[in-house]
């Protein structure tokens, strides 16, 4: 069965404005579905086709940098979709706040860490928020690597991405990362980042 781009759950002028129409449409209607085009065709034929792509994403290593590329960037961009949301934001409730709290300190803290690893990393890639072995710490990957891989340097089940490639922002924040980085934590849909902490327990 073929992957495909999940449809945004909300309208492409919904992050307004903090993301604007524009870089969505163009960040999930042509990144995204490039992303799963060209995974499509480099699993075409192969054993691959009938794995999920958390699978694929475990053994990242085993398959053609095609493979992880494209799997890593459909990966990423459908949590990211889901992650963040209209009226939204704001500081973490349920057990995510919770975790957060006893990861970290405080929603501050963790702010000035999540925000440490999205604006350090070099070039294009991603900022996480990961669960390992229960409690969360913060890492950021290259590329459209992610912390499922077995290449990634802390291995964890992602609840909470940010993608920093330029393609994320340059529209409206031209070569600004730290302000696109703060309007980030205006649109993070909690709920869902709860959802996805209470299955990686």
């Amino acid at each position: 069965m073929a992957f495909e781009l999940p449809a945004l759950p909300y309208a492409s002028n919904a992050l307004e404005p903090h993301f604007d129409q524009m870089t969505m449409e163009i960040h999930h209607g042509k990144h995204h579905n490039a992303y799963v085009t060209n995974l499509n065709n480099a699993v075409k034929g192969t054993a691959l086709e009938s794995m999920s792509l958390v699978d694929i994403c475990k053994n990242i290593s085993q398959y053609a940098p095609a493979v992880r590329n494209n799997g890593g960037g459909h990966y990423n961009h459908s949590l990211f979709w889901s992650t963040i949301a209209p009226n939204a934001g704001g500081a973490p409730t349920g057990a995510v706040a919770d975790a957060i709290t006893k990861a970290f300190g405080t929603y501050d803290a963790f702010k000035e860490q999540f925000t440490a690893a999205a604006t350090t990393r070099f070039g294009s890639g991603w900022a996480w928020l990961v669960v390992v072995n229960g409690e969360l710490k913060i890492t950021s990957t290259p590329n459209q690597d992610n912390p499922l891989m077995d290449v990634a340097d802390v291995k964890g089940t992602p609840i909470l991405g940010l993608d920093v490639w330029e393609h994320a922002y340059y529209l409206k924040y031209q070569n600004r990362r730290p302000d696109y980085i703060a309007a980030f934590y205006n649109v993070i849909n909690w709920t869902e980042v709860n959802n996805l902490f209470a299955a990686a327990k």
